[in-house]
């Protein structure tokens, strides 16, 4: 017989073995395996064995070591499979507890937060800092440092999230001035200025609160990216241009960004920022050089520096890239949607 054909059978073995191992399902079965196999009276590898001397003396070392291997293997594999059937099986209940448990489902960052982090890696690139303020603001803050008089719409109580003074005071010990939930990331602009000189060039991230009426693309709680710049010669072109490449960097070249005028009381000129999607424009926030009321309010000269400001819609960016058409999305604590992310 050639050396061909004893290879071949005891690839046939092998086969034939490693299958009969592996489909035993109790210890009776996989005995019964090894003596057809392995026996050492009847077993088929020891009729192999004996066709070994058929082969020539050229042939005998390659028949030999595949021999080796075969019986190697085929052992490695019984014993395996003892250790498996060996090991107690204990139920519960009619459980196996035994056997792997089932791995439970990981968390992962929700898409706002996933957005917040990489804005705030886009603006680190281009020099911003990241600064934060509280989120129960006073007036002063929210609204007269920012050039925003009493009687302006923006500080109706109808307009804002006040809490309620007698409340305040009961907890600070003390009588206080009112206090409402901000309605802007700007407050933590006024807060940079008064403790800091300028050049100044921060960013602010974080929620805000509009009684807003809820719809696709509006929430009485959303969030912001504040970025303000305070700096000798600052220009709107500067805006503009951070603004555009901070789009680009977000969203991929084929964004488009439009800037249209606008009032807000504590810039001076005021741009609403609109950029594309689809066949529409949607609004993503405010931006313009910063009253100089708003420089005077904190101590700064307007005659000596200048400054842009803008807030972005953290939520607006979002649903642009990711196609998400409801902002109402974000909170419904959905799986199916917050697992894509």
């Amino acid at each position: 017989m050639s050396s061909g054909s004893l290879i071949e059978l005891l690839d046939a073995f092998e086969g034939a073995a490693m299958a009969a191992i592996e489909s035993a399902g109790d210890a009776g079965a996989l005995e019964a395996a090894r003596i057809e196999f392995l026996g050492a009276r009847q077993g088929r590898l020891r009729d192999l064995q004996g066709l070994l001397g058929q082969a020539t003396k050229e042939e005998k070392p390659l028949v030999g070591r595949r021999f080796n291997e075969v019986k190697t293997r085929v052992g490695a594999a019984l014993e395996a499979r003892q250790r498996v059937l060996a090991r107690p099986v204990r139920k519960v209940g009619g459980l196996d507890v035994t056997l792997p448990g089932s791995r439970d489902p990981q968390g992962r960052r929700h898409p706002l937060t996933q957005t917040i982090l990489e804005f705030k890696e886009i603006m680190g690139r281009f020099g911003f800092s990241v600064a934060d303020g509280p989120e129960v603001e006073d007036e002063w803050h929210n609204f007269e440092a920012l050039n925003i008089p009493a009687d302006h719409p923006a500080r109706d109580p109808l307009e804002n999230f006040y809490l309620a003074a007698a409340q305040v005071a009961a907890r600070d010990g003390s009588s206080s001035p009112p206090r409402l939930l901000r309605s802007q990331t700007s407050t933590v602009q006024i807060r940079v200025m008064e403790s800091s000189p300028p050049p100044i060039r921060i960013i602010s991230v974080g929620r805000v609160y509009r009684p807003d009426t809820i719809d696709a693309t509006h929430s009485c709680m959303f969030h912001q990216m504040e970025g303000l710049l305070i700096a000798a010669g600052t220009t709107m072109a500067q805006l503009k241009t951070v603004l555009r490449l901070f789009a680009r960097a977000y969203l991929g070249q084929d964004v488009s960004i439009r800037f249209r005028p606008s009032f807000f009381p504590f810039t001076e000129p005021s741009v609403e920022v609109d950029m594309s999607w689809g066949s529409r424009w949607l609004e993503i926030g405010g931006a313009g050089m910063v009253d100089p009321n708003v420089l005077r309010a904190v101590g700064y000269d307007p005659d000596q520096v200048t400054g842009f400001a803008f807030g972005l819609g953290i939520e607006r960016f979002c649903m642009r890239r990711y196609s998400i058409p409801d902002i109402r999305y974000f909170t419904g604590n959905d799986l199916r949607f917050l697992s894509q992310f």
